[in-house]
């Protein structure tokens, strides 16, 4: 294809040069660059976009995003790739769950959808994207705008610039590849989805605009803190309201900057009373809402206080899967989920491994749980390579610039299971301090290692952590659960413990076992033991065991569990429960009572 064109510039020494992806590789859509959407209007990009699979990048070698629309019977050139015309896909979507041949296709595909525009002078026109799966290289009209890294945090870029009069054409060239210099890398434990799985969106906005507000209650709890950054403008007014707290503000916006402190006495949000307040702010001709709560959180000794009064969390962990849409995540979902969360008692979730829809933080603000949300800083990570660092930093940034206004988040992990060296060290000390400075309201935590030849907690990262989270799998990865006691006697932790995983795989239904190991009375038993013990451990402060529902996973191909971890306390139909969410349900609802 194209070994004459002057698209592709030489087009067969490309196939030769494996350096063919560095000018598309400039890591530009950051958090820098991300808009404040609440309460603004959107033209939904969502629906049916032109789609192939490009294993090999031939796309980027051959320069595909240049090829200009042709009919197919006045082409000189056979095409290999047509983005103007053929199979389609829909948006938001997985790959993997619309073909059985790209259930396990790794690498790179290409979107393609028409965007008609009109230009009206003084207007900017942003697009979002939700989420692309990992690497989403942005063109317009056959111009690279920009790529971004992180499959699982939104990104936006702005056109107005190479946005022309009348038809345009969008291509998203999409790579989902498992690297080792990636967040996260090669080796990981859930379903590696490719694909835009979030929604996307167009954005019209005047000259200047509010391009980020965050809100949050005042140290002295006695006033709220405002802080804003305007797009296009150095100086004006911000006006600020909160009518149901009889605030009108009005704040002085200086170099690209607004901030005020407010007086103000707000109701405290709480899982029992999760109070939200709507916010309202215009500059110029831009106006933007959020609903949200005012709260505080802190952690003092080996205790975690909401609003000044020690909490326990009564948790579970969830993954983003369906046995149906995969990574993508739809309102029904996200209700069914916490609705289970309310029948087992909790009052807390552990968004695992990665960040989870922002839908998620929304619900879980109007309907009372506490949560904590974490970037995939998993297993091995390049921890002495500072372009795997800047990525990993960028995920955390992204994710609390999205949701820092989101009263239910309390916690931001930065990590899950890394050995302790050195460099992991470094590397996640630096993340701890990046964390502290874009939010100091809110405690900062990683799911740690035990050394199991000592029982000890000893990871040296919980110096710098607010709250230490653990792994254990006492009972069943490790086989003496006692030494949970033993742990406890050996850590003495000076400041509060999450189990952030527990649990036993449990398969149900045809060929399931009875008895032993992956049987639903093993898991049943391992939950009665592991409660039995860890209420009597007076550090921890909670638990969030593994997991809600079974999920999809390459690993894991034993005859019980299929492609499947079957730790849920829930099968992966999201209905049938099994006999160990009743005993997890009767422990955290006795808690909640205050009766054990």
């Amino acid at each position: 294809m194209l070994e004459r064109s002057t698209i592709g510039e030489n087009a067969l020494q490309a196939l030769h040069d494996e350096d063919y992806a560095r000018p598309y590789d400039t890591r530009n859509l950051t958090h820098k660059g991300l808009l404040f959407t609440g309460g603004r209007d959107a033209q939904s990009l969502d629906g049916a976009w032109n789609f192939c699979v490009d294993l090999l990048d031939t796309g980027l070698r051959q320069k595909w995003f240049s090829m200009l629309p042709a009919a197919p019977e006045t082409r000189t050139e056979p095409w290999d790739y047509d983005p103007y015309m053929g199979e389609t896909v829909p948006v938001p979507s997985n790959w993997q769950m619309l073909k059985e041949k790209w259930y396990f296709y790794e690498g790179s595909a290409w979107y393609t959808r028409p965007l008609d525009h009109t230009p009206r002078d003084g207007r900017r026109q942003i697009l979002r994207i939700g989420a692309a799966q990992y690497d989403c290289k942005v063109f317009l009209n056959g111009r690279f705008l920009g790529n971004h890294l992180g499959g699982s945090t939104p990104f936006c870029v702005e056109l107005t610039n190479d946005l022309r009069d009348g038809r345009n054409w969008l291509m998203l060239c999409v790579n989902n590849t498992r690297t080792l210099d990636r967040v996260p890398m090669r080796n990981t434990d859930w379903f590696n989805y490719g694909g835009i799985y979030r929604e996307t969106q167009l954005f019209d906005l005047p000259a200047a605009f509010i391009s980020d507000m965050g809100l949050r209650l005042g140290s002295d709890g006695d006033s709220i803190v405002v802080d804003l950054t305007i797009d296009g403008a150095q100086r004006g007014d911000v006006q600020l309201s909160i009518p149901e707290l009889g605030l009108e503000q009005t704040i002085p916006v200086t170099g690209g900057h607004a901030r005020a402190t407010i007086p103000a006495r707000p109701e405290l949000w709480s899982p029992d009373t999760p109070k939200l307040y709507d916010v309202r702010a215009r500059f110029g001709d831009d106006t933007v809402s959020d609903r949200v709560g005012f709260r505080t959180i802190a952690r003092q000794g080996t205790e975690i206080l909401l609003n000044g009064t020690p909490v326990w969390l009564r948790g579970i962990s969830v993954h983003e899967d369906d046995l149906f849409l995969g990574k993508v995540t739809t309102e029904d979902d996200l209700r069914a989920r916490f609705q289970h969360a309310k029948e087992l008692g909790c009052n807390f979730l552990r968004l695992a491994h990665y960040p989870h829809h922002e839908r998620a933080a929304q619900l879980a603000d109007e309907m009372g749980f506490l949560l904590w949300q974490e970037i995939p800083v998993y297993w091995a990570i390049a921890f002495d390579n500072p372009a795997t660092y800047a990525d990993a930093e960028n995920q955390l940034l992204e994710l609390i610039r999205r949701d820092r206004n989101r009263a239910s988040v309390i916690i931001w992990s930065i990590g899950n299971e890394n050995p302790d060296t050195d460099a992991r060290l470094s590397f996640m000390r630096a993340l701890a301090d990046a964390a502290r400075r874009a939010d100091d309201t809110r405690l900062i935590a990683a799911a740690c290692l035990i050394n199991h030849t000592r029982n000890r907690i000893e990871d040296r990262l919980a110096e710098y952590l607010d709250v230490i989270g653990i792994n254990e799998y006492y009972g069943w990865y490790d086989e003496n659960i006692a030494d949970l006691i033993e742990i406890g006697r050996n850590s003495a932790p000076d400041r509060p413990v999450l189990i952030s995983e527990t649990g036993a795989d449990g398969a149900i239904g045809k060929g399931a076992p009875e008895t032993g190991l992956f049987s639903e009375a093993y898991m049943t038993q391992v939950y009665r033991q592991q409660i039995e013990i860890l209420q009597g451990l007076d550090y921890v402060k909670g638990m969030s065991p593994w997991i809600l529902y079974d999920f999809r996973v390459e690993r894991r191909q034993n005859i019980f569990q299929n492609g499947f971890n079957k730790k849920g306390l829930i099968a992966a139909d999201k209905q049938t429960k099994k006999s160990a969410f009743a005993v997890l349900a009767e422990f955290y609802h006795a808690r909640a009572r205050g009766t054990i």
